[in-house]
């Protein structure tokens, strides 16, 4: 009887495992105090001037049954640069012992979102006075992060996740159909993914938590000089005004050649903010997944090869073209070039991937176009999640149909990011094969 009781006892005293899912949100407004130029458009002449609605950064931390932890950063920006995504992910190390595989720095990529530092420097003419706001934003916004991670880590309970993909078609593939011509075609060409990707989080009680969801469109249906978070900025709104106390995060899928069409009203932003809510409201209607208090993540920088620079008598013929941001670019190259600083041949390029439960989620850097998302789904399955813009936004990511093609993101986006040339025509091979090492890490098959 005594060992018997004794047994009890150390059973009772001794640490268990809690099973099941742990989730903490936390949310911060990051709209800017005063006037700033905004990201995303060349044509753009001077700061902004107010705002639709504030602008915000939310994140969402997980805990699976054995401890290990995840948190998605969502923010309403254009993107984060290397060096500030680096810098934050560097704190967060120190500060939460999390590494580059277990944080997810997203952004919608709205182009009603301020300017940061360290990046498209070359589209903006900057006064002084303008480039020290912009400076001094960037430095607060990145505190800010540090802060709001620490926050969601800090409100983590018990609670269930499940996942479910819904659907909704206001995406258009921008290369193969014109804007222009939009209203007398009678069928869009693609290539397009409708896909509304949701996670929901509920707790212990039953309380809706969070509410996690994606779709791959450029929030550009907005050019004006006020900031806002564009259509992904109205859909959050929507959701959280339907479900009261809820934390609703968006994230950005491969929009890289997707476009909201038409676009340029206030009122077409709210629509596409509704037609997303409502996608997403259907999907937590119906059954959804459970996922397996189960996280594994796996990151990767790989160095992708750029191609040949330009030559001097290349750099001084651009230096002739009439958008104002080639001349700044070109201008820019030939100086770094008559100094003999060498141009850049390749960038470290960050991919990631996430298994929760048997939801596998894959994010990317860069303005991933559609191709590589279609591409996962068929390898891995049709209920993958994909995010682009993912931890640092570098330049368009064509495929390899693109890359032949040229255009806009295959070509002449190079120069809107700073980048000295092209991607060399082996990148999306390298990716490829990139993602078959992520997938073997993490365990998840595919064909």
């Amino acid at each position: 009887m005594k060992k018997l009781l004794w047994l009890v006892v150390v059973l009772a005293c001794s640490p268990v495992m809690a099973k099941g899912w742990k989730a903490g949100v936390a949310r911060v407004v990051i709209t800017p105090d005063g006037p700033i130029w905004q990201a995303g458009y060349a044509s753009r002449t001077h700061a902004s001037e107010g705002k639709l609605h504030d602008l915000w950064a939310k994140a969402l931390a997980l805990e699976d049954e054995n401890g290990r932890r995840v948190v998605l950063v969502t923010t309403d920006m254009l993107g984060f640069p290397k060096a500030m995504s680096d810098r934050i992910r560097e704190q967060l190390k120190k500060q939460t012992g999390l590494d580059k595989s277990q944080i997810i720095l997203n952004s919608s990529h709205t182009h009603s979102g301020p300017v940061l530092y360290d990046a498209l420097q070359d589209i903006y003419p900057l006064s002084e006075a303008g480039q020290k706001t912009i400076d001094a934003y960037s430095r607060k916004l990145e505190t800010t992060i540090v802060g709001l991670v620490t926050n969601a880590i800090a409100d983590l309970e018990p609670a269930d996740l499940f996942a479910q993909n819904g659907v909704t078609r206001f995406q258009v593939n921008r290369r193969n159909n014109k804007e222009g011509a939009l209203r007398e075609q009678t069928e869009l060409k693609g290539p397009n993914d409708y896909a509304v990707p949701v996670i929901k989080v509920v707790t212990a009680t039953g309380k809706l938590k969070a509410i996690t969801f994606g779709y791959a469109c450029h929030p550009t249906v907005l050019d004006l000089y006020q900031l806002s978070g564009d259509y992904p900025g109205f859909a959050q709104l929507e959701l959280e005004k339907t479900f009261p106390g809820t934390t609703a995060l968006f994230f950005q899928g491969g929009a890289g050649d997707q476009n909201p069409l038409p676009r340029r009203t206030v009122p077409l932003a709210r629509q596409y903010g509704r037609e997303l809510a409502v996608a997403v409201e259907r999907v937590l209607e119906e059954p959804m997944r459970p996922l397996a208090a189960q996280a594994r993540t796996a990151y990767v920088e790989i160095d992708l090869p750029l191609s040949a620079p330009p030559t001097e008598a290349d750099l001084k013929k651009t230096q002739q073209d009439e958008a104002p941001y080639m001349r700044r670019w070109a201008t820019r190259l030939l100086s770094e070039k008559q100094q003999g600083k060498p141009f850049r041949s390749s960038y470290p390029y960050p991919m990631q991937l996430w298994k929760l439960g048997d939801q596998p989620i894959f994010s990317f850097g860069g303005e991933l176009v559609i191709e590589y998302t279609l591409t996962c789904k068929q390898r891995f399955g049709q209920d993958v999640f994909v995010m682009g813009y993912c931890n640092d936004v570098m330049g368009y990511i064509p495929s390899a149909t693109i890359l032949k093609e040229g255009g806009y993101e295959g070509a002449s986006s190079q120069m809107v990011y700073g980048l000295p040339s092209i991607w060399d025509a082996r990148v999306p091979d390298l990716i490829q094969q990139e993602i078959t090492r992520l997938a073997a890490q993490v365990g998840l098959e595919g064909k």
